[in-house]
């Protein structure tokens, strides 16, 4: 039943965050529903489990901040900025099916976080015996992730802050090894709950998460859009960028030419 109760918060969740949307027109608003959603679920499915309290409460702590920090980042930025530029390409593309195209895209949001949710629900079941090399490696695994994450985004949060920096792209810090290290280290975080779940009934399937996150960051939503944008805006100094820099995997730069 914990699965339909979370499918039905999650259906209510996105139907708000959807209203939201049409009052403000942004559609930034599905990136807060998803990753908002995604933790407030989780933390649901550990509280009411009968697992090993240990494995529990180091995935709530996990997946709480990674939840809190990622939806907060992405909420500041969507209530300070103007909607982002690949939700105005699909505003432009749609016109009057916008609207239409925004409501089931809202659902698919609550839907992708039902599904990211499940590597909790199987880790609220877990009975153990549990193994303290998994317990510590993917406790590990998830702190260097959500280190990893939060200090690329404020790295790059303080080069766009910089008036001088207007046009240019960020080469600083892991931007230097990475074209994407923020998507690098969410991909990495995935890893964690695979790692914590060894031994409980259906562990195995969890392994898909980190496999489906990368799928759509480096086809979907993540890597395609964002590069799209960054041409755009930057030219040549991005295609620079392109030719020195790792689209994904940090890696130390290349000579361009």
């Amino acid at each position: 039943m914990m699965l339909v109760y979370g499918a039905l918060l999650l259906l209510i969740w996105s139907l708000l965050g959807w209203w939201v949307q049409q009052r403000t027109a942004n559609g930034g608003y599905a990136d807060v529903v998803w990753a908002y959603g995604v933790g407030a679920v989780s933390l649901i499915y550990l509280w009411m489990g009968e697992g090993v309290w240990l494995v529990r409460l180091v995935t709530a702590v996990l997946l709480g901040f990674w939840s809190w920090r990622l939806g907060t980042h992405i909420l500041l930025r969507v209530l300070g900025d103007a909607e982002e530029g690949r939700y105005r390409a699909m505003r432009e593309a749609l016109g009057a099916r916008i609207g239409l195209f925004h409501f089931f895209f809202f659902l698919g949001q609550g839907l992708l976080a039902w599904l990211f949710a499940l590597p909790a629900f199987v880790i609220s079941g877990h009975q153990g015996p549990v193994q303290p090399l998994w317990l510590l490696l993917g406790s590990v695994l998830g702190v260097v992730a959500l280190i990893g994450e939060s200090t690329a985004d404020r790295q790059l949060a303080q080069f766009r802050d910089d008036p001088a920096h207007r046009g240019k792209t960020c080469r600083e810090g892991l931007w230097r090894y990475s074209r994407h290290p923020n998507y690098f280290f969410e991909w990495l975080h995935w890893f964690s709950y695979p790692v914590l779940a060894i031994g409980a009934p259906g562990a195995a399937w969890l392994w898909l998460a980190p496999l489906m996150m990368w799928l759509f960051l480096w086809f979907v939503t993540g890597i395609p859009y964002t590069e799209r944008q960054a041409l755009k805006s930057r030219g040549e100094d991005y295609r620079r960028y392109q030719r020195t820099t790792s689209a994904f995997f940090p890696w130390r730069p290349r000579h361009d030419g």
